[in-house]
């Protein structure tokens, strides 16, 4: 075993990092899933308070992320989904884990290569899998959904003011002139942008994006595994960037359910007994000092929950 070595040139700035490993608790000698491996800095801050008979499981769809991995043999990497979580853990014989971390959303690494196509400050195909290996990529959403379709993903995913609008005009244009790169896109769109263009497009981008790599399902799956994967007592923490990921985690960890919780009915008795404990009550957010250093990390959120014994 060799000790992690620090990335001089960073993949992605590992976002409240100090408040994860507080929130896991890292014990020398526990099993520990990072479900979102990326650049590897939680990840190495996890290694770095293990003991020798400790374990890291670190999961990551894109195959960037294997650049990163520390020739460490108390880490076993997946290149996978972590919506996969259950499934390959049983397959390498893990019966239970003492704790779980996501940090959700895009790496730095994904919005800065040009070619993947997340970022609208570049020009490039419209791609925007974070698995290359998923066929679905976002010139192909924008050729293939219906109208009704493309309105329901930029109201939801990405809450742009105008998205009946936005749709309609996709669809009436994408016969007419090309939008398989960022730049054609953007073009075709000029007409009917709101506000700010930066912040409309970056909302239009976020919505196709979550929509390419079925960020939700994803997290739902995720979520819904917690309770069967962690060992009593042990912790999930789930950093999220946007309110609809905030929300999934807050209502999935105080009720064992995404919806909100409805008015009580007296007369019925439905209520889910949720099998986690809420740790942090409200999210942890960066500090002043985190956000000034990394601008990104101005949404987060981190959430923690705690398997019941």
């Amino acid at each position: 075993m060799t000790a992690a070595q620090p990335i001089s040139d960073p993949y992605h700035v590992p976002v409240l990092l100090a408040e994860s490993l507080e929130a896991l608790a890292v014990r020398p000698d526990g099993i520990y899933v990072d479900c979102t491996f990326g650049g590897g800095g939680h990840s190495r801050a996890i290694l770095e308070k293990l003991g020798p008979n400790g374990k890291l499981v670190g999961f990551d769809q894109d195959a960037d992320a294997k650049q990163n991995l520390p020739a460490d043999d108390r880490l076993l990497f997946i290149p996978q989904n972590f919506r996969h979580l259950a499934r390959f853990l049983r397959l390498h014989k893990i019966t239970g884990v003492d704790g779980i971390l996501a940090d959700l959303g895009v790496s730095s690494h994904q919005f800065d290569e040009a070619g993947r196509g997340f970022s609208t400050r570049f020009d490039a195909p419209l791609d925007m899998r974070m698995d290359t290996r998923a066929d679905m990529t976002a010139a192909q959403v924008l050729q293939t959904y219906t109208e009704q379709q493309l309105h329901k993903l930029f109201e939801q995913y990405g809450e742009v003011t105008n998205a009946k609008t936005l749709a309609r005009t996709i669809t009436d244009t994408r016969g007419k002139v090309p939008m398989a790169t960022i730049s054609q896109f953007k073009a075709a769109l000029q007409p009917v942008v709101k506000g700010n263009p930066n912040k409309y497009f970056a909302q239009v981008f976020q919505a196709l994006r979550i929509e390419v790599n079925d960020e939700m399902g994803a997290l739902k799956e995720m979520l819904t595994q917690l309770p069967q994967v962690l060992n009593p007592g042990g912790r999930a923490a789930i950093i999220s960037f946007h309110s609809l990921e905030d929300r999934l985690v807050k209502n999935f960890f105080r009720d064992g359910r995404f919806e909100e919780t409805p008015d009580e009915n007296p007369f019925e008795n439905s209520k889910v007994q949720p099998v986690l404990k809420v740790i942090s009550k409200k999210p942890i957010i960066p500090t002043e000092a985190e956000m000034k250093i990394n601008p990104r990390s101005r949404s987060a959120k981190l959430r923690v929950a705690e398997k019941k014994l």
